[in-house]
């Protein structure tokens, strides 16, 4: 008789500590569940936007996307686990002109962070200075407009010297004067330390390869990590 009650009795402890074991496990699994689903929701809500609006330099043109610049900040972003994404709303062959007629579409998404890369194409087409900077001014107080805590950065750009001294002059000049005005963040010329130099650049001789890129990104960052 002792021995069957020591047996009951170990048996029912056997299969309360079982089902002990069962309910934590399951509680377990839920709290795992809830822990893989909320930091992921939460940074997806935290997470704030930088727009890199530009041209094909900006789209990465020749290289792969995961070559160009921006995404390159990007890989800088996650190194440092900011709560930051980037969007890259480069297109090929961008004017000013282009730019403005497409900034509303581009600002149906919200936005922190918006960088302006714009205005190459209009000098290599020696489209005259006013209109760029009226089209730039005018992207300016479009985002502003809608998004009036944004913080903007413009990227400076330079023409080639066949263009004219005077053109050349006060083309790079421009993006001074509107980034002063506006009291934007200004990236003194975007290619620096690339424009120029063959092996920097595809053969075209305009566009970065994937170390010009690396280069522009770091020219990007100097101005953004700061904001970030």
């Amino acid at each position: 008789m002792n021995r069957n009650y020591l047996f009951v009795g170990v048996l029912a402890l056997a299969l309360l500590s079982r089902c002990g074991n069962n309910n934590e496990e399951k509680a377990n699994d839920t709290n795992k569940q809830k822990r893989e689903q909320l930091p992921g929701n939460a940074k997806k809500e935290k997470a704030k936007t930088i727009v890199f609006f530009g041209n094909s330099l900006t789209a990465g043109y020749g290289v792969d996307p995961s070559e160009a610049f921006p995404a390159l900040v990007q890989d800088k972003i996650d190194s440092l686990e900011l709560p930051y994404k980037v969007v890259n709303a480069g297109l090929s062959g961008e004017t000013t002109a282009g730019g403005k007629s497409r900034i509303d579409w581009i600002l149906r998404q919200p936005l922190d962070v918006f960088v302006l890369e714009l205005g190459g194409n209009d000098g290599l087409r020696g489209i005259p200075i006013a209109e760029t900077s009226k089209n730039l001014q005018a992207i300016i107080d479009r985002v502003r407009e809608k998004y009036p805590n944004v913080k903007i950065i413009l990227a400076g750009m330079q023409v080639p010297p066949n263009m004219g001294r005077n053109y050349a002059t006060a083309f790079r000049v421009v993006f001074q004067q509107l980034a002063a005005n506006n009291h934007v963040d200004l990236i003194p010329f975007l290619l620096e330390n690339v424009g120029g130099i063959s092996h920097l650049n595809q053969s075209d001789g305009i566009h970065p390869n994937p170390e010009g890129h690396k280069i522009v990104a770091e020219n990007v960052w100097k101005v953004l990590q700061g904001m970030l």
